[in-house]
């Protein structure tokens, strides 16, 4: 995929009450989180059919040892996260200024993106990146899609 076809919008977002599971540690691991929280997500009636989703990378993969890397599944919430056996909190993702890019495709595209924003497009473009890290809404996925046709909308935040 050629990130630099799509366009990077500069969009204002708004906040969104989320519920949030934690990854800590290897991300071959990944998978049983992902598992736990779709558990949980069942267990409340709240598919991605009803509820947006969102990934929050706390930490570049690349350059992270395997047992410092986290990441955040989130799923909007409209009200309180009761407690749970599988570590589900309450959480926000902030609202304010994003550059916004398009990506479809895998793990792969998804990557390739967040390099041209960081790498190419933020010091291109005057702006400077914000306190939040970078995130994504997942807009289709596994496995209601194949890989090749995932589509979400990964957003930078910015001052």
């Amino acid at each position: 995929m050629m990130v630099s076809a799509y366009p990077v919008e500069i969009v204002i977002t708004t906040p969104v009450a989320v519920a949030v599971l934690e990854h800590h540690g290897d991300p071959a691991l990944l998978p049983d989180t992902i598992g736990r929280f779709i558990g949980w997500r069942r267990a409340v009636g709240l598919p991605p059919a009803v509820s947006a989703t969102y990934t929050v990378f706390r930490c570049d993969p690349a350059v992270t040892p395997p047992q410092a890397f986290r990441l955040d599944l989130c799923c909007a919430v409209a009200g309180e996260v009761a407690p749970n056996p599988q570590g589900v909190r309450g959480g926000q993702i902030p609202g304010g200024r994003r550059a916004r890019l398009r990506v479809t495709g895998g793990d792969a595209a998804l990557e390739a993106a967040a390099l041209f924003l960081i790498r190419d497009w933020l010091p291109a473009s005057g702006e400077t990146a914000g306190d939040f890290p970078l995130y994504c809404q997942r807009l289709r996925f596994p496995p209601e899609v194949p890989e090749a046709q995932t589509e979400l909308d990964l957003y930078l935040p910015l001052r």
